[in-house]
Formats: structure tokens, C-alpha cells, sequence
């Protein structure tokens, strides 16, 4: 399979994200196509993942099937057929559209990012060992890294074009987007979060923190959009590895984020675009733990063609 660092269809470009192209289709419909782009720290590496794009695509898709009758989404379709024959000025663009692209529901995006956390790690582990807090919210004492947190933690966050998103309080969310909304955005999370992790849990794959981004479509609808559960949006960890009080192994991006904190600490690298360049032997170690995140959550190899 080519990797894709961008695309470029014949039609109007919405705006082009860290990972994802978005292109209108008319006025109530956008397609969104997933390149093999990469980041690590808010940082876009030069270098592109093979199979990456067809993996988040398709787990998306996933699990917008298993999501049914749990919350409304926003996905119409995810074959590539079906969407050429959805919009025929994608005609000749097949090769760019299979397995990375998604028709799907247009909508005004709540400009919060939905994180739940089951398990104590990432940045909010960081918080919490320094201050005994998340997002500035007193959490309870002697709390370990990885522990299981019951029930899961909702945190919120405001969306960052550029550099990092920032953690912020129920309180806060509530003040940009009024109570209602932010009640019936913690349940929608709470109740897709339930769902997903017992259905991750069964495949042998814990989900310790995902996020999730939810708009308003044209008939006034709150339903899930973006990605839902992939390795870019969430923690994976195995189960039959897991042990709190340490880190955990994960299925995710975790061979690029190590090799850039040797990058680091080796003083070669400050943080900041342009990144260093990566080794072939970290590609490839990224893109297989994506295909084996992917074969393991949906029991099957990934599908292109």
C-alpha cells in the first residue's frame, strides 16, 4: 500500500488537521480522509506511517457499527464504492479514497475535547503525582500510576489548532457550552467509554483513556463525530500484561514517543518543529503496533482494496 502524506481530491478543502483531510460535499455532508501523517508531542512528523490511515479509518468504523443504538454518529459510510457513487466527482480518485476515507454527517463542532480516563496515566498521571490533582480537582491520596479509577474520571479539554490542548474542570466546559450540554456531553461519553471498554476487555485490550468530539448536525442533533477509539484518540494497553504502579505497554505510538525522548535527552531535539528525522526501524515498529492494534481489537487483518 503507497502511504499518503496528503491528499487532494476535486473537491473543497475544509481544512487539513494534524492526521486528517477534511473536504465539504455540499452543504450537509464532509468527507474526511485519513493520511499516514503522524505526531508526537502536538509535533507532525516528516516521515509517514504505512497503514496508519486505513487503520484509524477502519477501527472508526468499527466501532461507530458496534455504537449503534448506544449514541447517534456521524458516519454514512466508509467503503470507498459506496462514496464514489455517494459523490461522482471522485471518480478516478478510488486508490486515494480506500480504506481511509469516511463519508460522513456535517456539523458545528463543540470546540471541547471529550477525555475520559479509566485508569490513572499520561498527563494526568504527571498532575496528579505532583499536586494530588486533575485538571486543578483534588483527587484521593495514595493513588498509584495505572490504577483502575472507579468510576472512570471525565476531563475535559479545550481544543488546540496548534500547540496543547489544556485540561479543564466540568465547571469550566459548562461555562463555554452552558450545563445542558455539558450534562448530555459526560453522559454521551460516559455511556460510549462503557461500551467500548467492555467490549475491548473481551479482545484481551485495555482502554485506559480515550477521547471523543461530538457536534450539532443540521436538525439540531448532539452526535459523535471525528474518530472514535483508535490508537491516536486513546491508551491501549494488553490486559494480560497489565500491573499498576508502573507504565504500562501500549498498542499505540509508543516506539515514535520514545525515540523522541531519547532525542531529547540527548539534547538533539528541543521539542519543537521541525522534528528529527526517524529511523526506518521506528516506522516500521509504529505501523505494526497499529495493524496489531487493529487485528486485535476487530479479530480480522486490516481490509484494503
Amino acid at each position: 500500500m503507497t502511504t499518503m502524506l496528503a491528499s487532494d481530491l476535486p473537491l473543497p478543502r475544509l481544512g487539513r488537521g494534524k492526521v486528517r483531510d477534511i473536504y465539504a460535499v455540499g452543504d450537509d455532508r464532509v468527507l474526511l480522509v485519513t493520511t499516514d501523517r503522524i505526531s508526537a508531542f502536538d509535533v507532525v512528523m516528516a516521515e509517514t506511517i504505512p497503514f496508519k490511515g486505513a487503520v484509524l479509518t477502519q477501527i472508526s468504523a468499527w466501532w461507530f457499527r458496534q455504537l449503534e443504538g448506544i449514541v447517534p454518529h456521524h458516519m454514512i459510510t466508509a467503503d470507498a464504492d459506496s462514496i464514489i457513487k455517494e459523490v461522482p466527482a471522485l471518480q478516478g480518485h478510488r486508490a486515494s479514497l480506500s480504506g481511509r476515507a469516511m463519508l460522513c454527517k456535517r456539523t458545528t463542532v463543540f470546540p471541547i475535547e471529550c477525555v475520559i480516563r479509566g485508569y490513572l496515566s499520561g498527563s494526568a498521571w504527571k498532575e496528579y503525582a505532583k499536586q494530588g490533582t486533575l485538571a486543578g480537582e483534588k483527587l484521593p491520596a495514595g493513588l498509584v500510576e495505572s490504577i483502575k479509577l472507579e468510576p472512570a474520571i471525565f476531563s475535559p479539554a479545550t481544543k488546540a489548532e496548534t500547540g496543547h490542548d489544556e485540561n479543564i474542570t466540568i465547571a469550566r466546559m459548562g461555562e463555554i457550552l452552558g450545563a445542558d450540554v455539558t450534562r448530555t456531553l459526560e453522559t454521551m461519553t460516559r455511556a460510549v467509554y462503557a461500551k467500548g471498554e467492555a467490549i475491548a476487555r473481551e479482545r484481551g485490550i485495555i482502554i485506559a483513556d480515550t477521547k471523543f468530539e461530538f457536534g450539532r448536525d443540521g436538525s439540531g442533533n448532539i452526535i459523535l463525530i471525528d474518530e472514535a477509539m483508535t490508537p491516536d484518540s486513546s491508551r491501549f494497553w494488553g490486559a494480560d500484561a497489565y500491573k499498576p504502579g508502573r507504565p504500562q505497554p501500549s498498542f499505540d505510538k509508543q516506539p515514535l514517543r520514545d525515540y523522541l525522548d531519547a532525542e531529547r535527552r540527548a539534547g538533539r531535539w528541543n521539542g519543537e518543529a521541525p522534528p528529527p528525522s526517524l529511523p526506518a526501524t521506528v516506522v516500521d515498529a509504529t505501523s505494526k503496533r497499529y495493524l496489531d492494534a487493529y487485528r486485535r481489537l476487530t479479530g480480522a487483518g486490516l481490509a484494503i482494496g
